[in-house]
Protein backbone atom coordinates (compact mmCIF):
# COMPACT_ATOMS: atom_id res chain seq x y z
CA UNK A 1 0.00 0.00 0.00
CA UNK A 2 2.76 2.41 0.93
CA UNK A 3 4.21 3.00 -2.53
CA UNK A 4 0.93 3.12 -4.44
CA UNK A 5 -0.56 5.49 -1.87
CA UNK A 6 2.48 7.77 -2.11
CA UNK A 7 2.24 7.85 -5.91
CA UNK A 8 -1.50 8.46 -5.89
CA UNK A 9 -1.23 11.29 -3.39
CA UNK A 10 1.50 13.04 -5.36
CA UNK A 11 -0.40 12.56 -8.62
CA UNK A 12 -3.62 13.94 -7.15
CA UNK A 13 -1.81 16.96 -5.74
CA UNK A 14 0.19 17.77 -8.86
CA UNK A 15 -2.77 17.22 -11.21
CA UNK A 16 -4.52 20.01 -9.35
CA UNK A 17 -1.47 22.24 -9.37
CA UNK A 18 -1.18 22.30 -5.59
CA UNK A 19 1.99 22.83 -3.61
CA UNK A 20 2.61 20.57 -0.63
CA UNK A 21 2.26 23.58 1.65
CA UNK A 22 -1.14 24.44 0.16
CA UNK A 23 -2.42 20.92 0.68
CA UNK A 24 -0.99 20.85 4.20
CA UNK A 25 -2.80 24.07 5.10
CA UNK A 26 -6.09 22.71 3.74
CA UNK A 27 -5.71 19.57 5.86
CA UNK A 28 -4.41 21.37 8.97
CA UNK A 29 -1.13 19.47 8.88
CA UNK A 30 2.46 20.25 7.96
CA UNK A 31 4.25 20.37 4.63
CA UNK A 32 6.83 17.97 6.05
CA UNK A 33 4.11 15.40 6.75
CA UNK A 34 2.81 15.70 3.18
CA UNK A 35 6.37 15.23 1.93
CA UNK A 36 6.86 12.14 4.09
CA UNK A 37 3.58 10.66 2.83
CA UNK A 38 4.55 11.30 -0.80
CA UNK A 39 7.97 9.71 -0.40
CA UNK A 40 6.63 6.73 1.55
CA UNK A 41 8.63 7.51 4.68
CA UNK A 42 5.46 7.64 6.79
CA UNK A 43 1.94 6.35 6.28
CA UNK A 44 -0.99 8.55 7.26
CA UNK A 45 -3.40 7.62 10.02
CA UNK A 46 -7.03 6.81 9.24
CA UNK A 47 -8.30 10.32 9.98
CA UNK A 48 -5.73 11.81 7.60
CA UNK A 49 -6.64 9.28 4.91
CA UNK A 50 -10.30 10.24 5.27
CA UNK A 51 -9.45 13.95 5.00
CA UNK A 52 -7.38 13.32 1.88
CA UNK A 53 -10.10 11.24 0.24
CA UNK A 54 -12.69 13.89 0.99
CA UNK A 55 -10.45 16.74 -0.15
CA UNK A 56 -9.70 15.09 -3.49
CA UNK A 57 -13.20 13.56 -3.87
CA UNK A 58 -11.86 10.03 -4.25
CA UNK A 59 -12.60 6.83 -2.38
CA UNK A 60 -10.32 5.45 0.30
CA UNK A 61 -10.01 2.32 -1.83
CA UNK A 62 -8.62 4.37 -4.71
CA UNK A 63 -6.32 6.38 -2.48
CA UNK A 64 -4.69 3.31 -0.94
CA UNK A 65 -4.55 1.36 -4.20
CA UNK A 66 -7.32 -1.18 -3.75
CA UNK A 67 -9.22 0.11 -6.79
CA UNK A 68 -8.15 1.93 -9.93
CA UNK A 69 -11.07 4.36 -10.07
Amino acid sequence: MKILFAERLKDLRTERGLKQSTLAAALATTQRKISYWETGKVEPDLLSLCKLAEYFSVSLDYLVGLKDY
